[in-house]
């Protein structure tokens, strides 16, 4: 399997697949196809992991694409940013936000992974549901905005807004922090809780979520008389 990430800030993923190779997607995730490539729709660990995707906020049913022969596959970002990759080995773990996942290549394990806290999921900005992207396989994710990564040690933290974790290794933890004082709270700026990772692990941030998006052109939308 050959893949390119074109498109600058709209990138697009295009795949070269072999006779025999397969991937697999949200539903409706490829945007298009070039070449004897198939479509099959799946229900990925039964009834509990169908069911579990839906209460995620996905699809029940996963799309798997095998190639009868040379061809083409496309999968494009529903936002400005990025497209990465990683490379999973057997058993290897990373957790994503729901919207993040791209695609990946068969034998990769798609699941849910629920929050423990509480607070986390009611405040943290990513829900108390993500998603559970296991190994071996390559999988690729969407980034919104810029993405910046970090590799943080055993017990170090990052303290950031609600919203921009888009992925992280499962050996990192995740926790919300009151914004200092109510005062601080209330007229910082900042919200009322930040997301806190700790290490050990790699993280990575987007700088523009959608609800920041959202946020920034809701003054300027025209109410409707």
């Amino acid at each position: 399997m050959r893949y390119e990430i074109e498109g600058g800030s709209l990138p697009a993923l295009v795949i070269q697949l072999e006779a025999g190779e397969g991937l697999v997607s949200e539903s409706g995730g490829r945007t298009w196809i070039k070449g004897p490539i198939t479509t099959d729709v799946k229900a990925d660990g039964g009834l509990g992991g169908s069911i579990g995707r839906m209460f995620s906020g996905e699809s029940l049913f996963l799309n798997h694409y095998k190639a009868k022969g040379a061809g083409e596959i496309a999968f494009t970002s529903s936002f400005p940013g990025r497209i990465v990759s990683r490379q999973l080995a057997p058993g290897e773990s990373v957790i994503c936000q729901k919207r993040a996942f791209l695609c990946a290549t068969e034998g990769t394990q798609l699941s849910i992974f629920f929050r423990k806290k509480v607070g986390a999921g009611l405040f943290g900005g990513e829900g108390f549901i993500m998603q559970k992207v296991t190994g071996p396989g390559l999988a690729f994710f969407e980034i919104d905005g810029y993405c910046k990564e970090y590799n943080l040690a055993a017990g170090e933290e990052l303290v950031c807004d609600t919203g921009v974790v888009a992925m992280m290794e499962e050996s990192c933890k995740m926790d919300v922090r009151m914004v200092g004082s109510v005062k601080n709270a209330l007229f910082g700026g900042e919200g009322l809780v930040d997301t806190v990772i700790t290490g050990p692990g790699r993280v990575m941030l987007q700088t523009m979520p959608i609800y920041k998006v959202a946020s920034a052109i809701q003054p300027f939308i025209v109410q409707g008389k």
